[in-house]
């Protein structure tokens, strides 16, 4: 079936189309969903509630644009939606800002696996801002808008999230310099 007859099934709330659309897409949006959340378990929670949310705006999307884009931004959403419910961010006055912390990593230095633990060990508010920035290209402006936060406290939560990140690559690198 192609893309574009699912999606108007799905528009129908065709069950079987809505399971073929979950099929195609819960992996990368489960990638998406890993990003975002501490754990496992709690990316599996949030596809679900993304998943829930994309069948219930699916009229929404009008064809603009990349289907699989809106479905990763109606997961962004989602996630962050959560997240700004249990209140896990701090304002911060922008004096309060750190320095850049620069991690100096060689190429497979480091395991991939390794990497996504620490960034999920991150505090809420950290990781949500370290990974909008870092890994999806998101403004400070963009993050402060879709997360209700100012750009001050978007900058020094991406500050001291980077801090934390070096602070545990310079221990694994000690602990596994051979």
């Amino acid at each position: 079936m192609t893309l574009e007859k699912l999606i108007l099934n799905c528009k129908k709330q065709d069950l079987k189309s809505q399971e073929e659309l979950y099929k195609r897409f819960s992996g990368v949006l489960f990638s998406v969903c890993l990003k975002y959340s501490p754990n496992y378990h709690e990316a599996e929670d949030n596809l679900q509630d993304a998943f829930i949310t994309i069948f219930k705006r699916i009229e929404q999307f009008k064809g603009k644009g990349s289907f699989e884009g809106w479905l990763k931004r109606v997961t962004v959403n989602t996630v962050l939606q959560k997240y700004r419910k249990q209140k896990v961010f701090k304002l911060t006055n922008e004096e309060q800002l750190e320095e850049e912390a620069v991690v100096e990593v060689e190429d497979n230095a480091i395991p991939l696996d390794y990497l996504l633990k620490i960034v999920q060990e991150l505090p809420d508010r950290y990781r949500l801002v370290f990974t909008m920035y870092v890994l999806d290209d998101y403004s400070h402006k963009e993050i402060s808008e879709m997360v209700g936060i100012s750009v001050g406290t978007s900058k020094s939560n991406l500050a001291r999230a980077r801090g934390i990140l070096k602070t545990k690559v310079e221990a694994y690198k000690l602990e596994n310099k051979n």
